[in-house]
């Protein structure tokens, strides 16, 4: 935080938990939050792009280090989507599987990197005072992924039922075609429609705010003397390493509900 600003319990969590802001235009309503946006591309270009590389110089002989460990992750990835996806899997939904999953790992275990050193650098070399460097944190970005696979459902829907075939499910099903039910129906399925981004992008954000929040007071607690600064940095220590397991179960679940989302709109009731 700057130097000439008072710290205390309430200007340091809100400093931390402020976004760095762009107006697109004076009053309006649409606000770009410039930090999860450049946070989110960067890690995504540097996570896929290493993929991309260590796929791209593959061997058949004795694999590398990295070679082995993308294989190992390329590997998982295709078993689980094995499991639950029976179609043509490769052909997109694997592919979409695995860039999901490593996204949003990186971007969760931005959580893990010591948020106060983060925030000197930003400020003291970059010269911004606000900037979160978490983008699961930010709402915005848990809701537009959870909004892409939503559509990518709707799309999956209309592409392997047909609009027809679709419609008829959405006011024919569960309780029957009986025109008497299609409203009943189609209140069913407007609720399951309207329930599954908002799950799916509400459980990632909220899992990893939490650990944010913690991390933060346990920073406070850190900064109250000896035995704080003790205590904190132990129980900080701990922290970190459970949610490594946080971050990785976190993004794990967002693949698995992607694939398990998709899937669905290939199978008809």
């Amino acid at each position: 935080m700057a130097s000439n600003t008072e710290l205390t319990p309430t200007s340091y969590i809100d400093h931390h938990l402020t976004n760095l802001t762009f107006q697109i235009k004076e009053g309006s309503f649409w606000v770009l939050h410039v930090d999860t946006l450049v946070t989110s591309i960067i890690l995504g270009v540097l996570s896929l792009g290493f993929v991309w590389l260590v796929v791209r110089k593959a061997t058949p002989g004795v694999p590398s280090k990295r070679q082995a460990f993308v294989e190992l992750a390329v590997e998982f990835i295709d078993n689980e989507v094995k499991n639950t996806f029976h179609g043509d899997r490769h052909a997109f939904v694997a592919p979409t599987a695995l860039t999901i999953f490593i996204w949003v790992l990186m971007m969760n275990a931005m959580d893990i990197l010591p948020i106060d050193i983060l925030a000197w650098i930003y400020e003291h070399i970059f010269g911004l005072h606000n900037w979160r460097s978490v983008p699961t944190t930010d709402v915005n970005t848990t809701f537009a992924l959870a909004l892409s696979v939503w559509f990518l459902m709707i799309f999956f829907n209309i592409k392997v039922k047909g609009m027809g075939g679709w419609l008829h499910e959405l006011f024919c099903t569960p309780f029957g075609s009986n025109p008497l039910l299609w409203i009943l129906n189609l209140l069913f399925n407007f609720i399951e429609y309207v329930s599954k981004p908002l799950s799916h992008s509400l459980r990632l954000f909220g899992n990893i705010y939490a650990g944010e929040i913690i991390f933060l007071l346990l920073g406070m607690w850190a900064a109250t003397g000896i035995s704080g600064t003790i205590f904190g940095s132990i129980l900080g220590a701990g922290w970190a390493i459970f949610h490594i397991l946080i971050v990785t179960l976190q993004a794990f679940i967002f693949m698995m509900l992607t694939v398990v989302y998709i899937s669905m709109a290939h199978e008809s009731h």
